[in-house]
């Protein structure tokens, strides 16, 4: 199940592998995502990929985000036992990303 957002800026596209119907995980996806942009304003879009590994009982949850800005692309995965652990950790590791590009950008 792949949902698109138009309406907002950046572009966020929510795709759930081997599940559906998890509108409060991509919700909460959307949200922690659009915080990024309080950081970097220029996110043009971005990709949160959700799945389910069954051959893995502990950290069967997989995300990965991948963020497109004007000339450079960042991607963070994480695995854990949710997937909103999931979510944060990325969204943490991309921020640090973003920071050290506007860094060096500046």
């Amino acid at each position: 199940m792949t949902k698109d957002t138009g309406s907002e800026m950046p572009t966020i596209k929510v795709t759930l592998r081997h599940s559906n119907n998890h509108n409060a995980i991509e919700e909460y996806a959307r949200s922690a995502v659009q915080s990024l942009t309080k950081l970097y304003p220029a996110i043009l879009t971005c990709h949160v990929i959700l799945d389910h590994q069954n051959n893995d009982f502990e950290r069967n949850k997989n995300a990965e985000i991948t963020l497109h800005v004007p000339q450079h692309d960042f991607i963070a995965k994480e695995s854990g036992t949710a997937y909103e652990l999931c979510i944060d950790a990325c969204v943490d590791a991309l921020g640090r990303q973003l920071l050290k590009y506007k860094d060096k950008m500046h």
